[in-house]
């Protein structure tokens, strides 16, 4: 199984920006695809981006469109979340998360490797 830490949380001024870190230990990394989740108080757990394995190809939520960017670095065994013009609405705990299905899926339950999350505050 693969290991998740993410990294690079913190608190900023709305319509600042935040790059998001997690990396991943144990078995191959390029075997996984790779997603990011958000959880804020009292909600679910939602999705934000995904990312295929090769990352040739990305989704987001309609929420972070424009704003957010995913990428990976396979040789580094890492995958990032660049946030920008951010709003408090996007104050959560941000999980990474991994599985080896190809298929692309929003739900949380289809990702069966988690990290520990960071927590991003927006101030109005």
């Amino acid at each position: 199984q693969v290991q998740l830490v993410e990294s690079g949380g913190g608190l900023v001024q709305a319509g600042g920006s935040l790059r998001l870190s997690c990396a991943a230990s144990g078995r191959t990394f390029s075997n996984y695809a790779m997603a990011w989740f958000r959880q804020a108080p009292g909600k679910e757990r939602e999705f934000v981006a995904h990312i295929s394995r090769s990352g040739g190809t990305t989704n987001y939520a309609d929420s972070v469109k424009g704003r957010f960017t995913i990428s990976r670095d396979n040789a580094k065994n890492s995958v990032y979340l660049q946030t920008s013009s951010l709003k408090p609405e996007d104050t959560a705990v941000y999980y990474c998360a991994a599985k080896m299905a190809v298929i692309f899926g929003t739900r949380a339950e289809e990702y069966p490797y988690w990290g520990q999350g960071t927590q991003v505050t927006v101030s109005s």
